[in-house]
């Protein structure tokens, strides 16, 4: 597996999704800075100064030319050019071929199909262009909306571990759900 190095914009019904930009600074604030938005996610409530340390890496998580890095890219709505969240793609393994797929959106934009559209297609970029044979997602069994995202991506919930990461403070579960190549390409047909 050479890599994953796509050519941007990735391009759905409504949104872009790209490399940050250091002008994305602003959008990510509004999400990043926002309670809700960040309560399941690895970081806490960002000021904006935090905000930008946190952009800074992002810049450089455009390709993935090896094994545990992570692909970050900027959800954009085409209409009006904002970045209204965030969605991810870590290569995990070569030898296995894993992937695990993450995303985070501002609250005015959940619950309008966008983080389906998003997901969707960083799906298709996992197996599709990078060739990996299963993508999960790991997250908090409290996490309701995400966990109703993935099953209708067509991923199973594997496993739910109890209190296995302490997290913002306290014992957290978790939920493990995943999709292989195989049944991507069924529900894709």
């Amino acid at each position: 597996m050479p890599g994953l190095r796509p050519t941007y914009p990735l391009r759905t019904e409504r949104l872009d999704l790209r490399p940050h930009r250091t002008d994305d600074l602003d959008d990510l604030y509004a999400f990043h800075s926002r309670p809700e938005v960040v309560r399941y996610t690895p970081w806490p409530v960002r000021d904006r100064e935090q905000t930008r340390k946190a952009l800074e890496a992002k810049l450089r998580q455009d390709v993935l030319t090896e094994p545990g890095q992570w692909l970050v890219l900027a959800i954009e709505l085409r209409e009006t050019g904002t970045v209204i969240g965030e969605v991810l793609l870590k290569w995990a393994s070569e030898t296995d071929r894993q992937g695990e797929i993450g995303f985070a959106l501002h609250t005015d934009y959940q619950g309008k199909g966008l983080a389906f559209e998003a997901a969707t297609e960083v799906l298709r970029l996992g197996f599709e262009e990078l060739g990996l044979h299963r993508i999960c997602a790991v997250l908090d069994d409290r996490n309701t909306a995400s966990a109703q995202l993935l099953e209708r991506l067509g991923m199973h919930r594997e496993a739910h571990l109890i209190e296995c990461a302490f997290f913002k403070g306290e014992w957290a579960n978790e939920y493990v759900y995943a999709l292989r190549a195989d049944r991507w390409r069924a529900v894709r047909a």
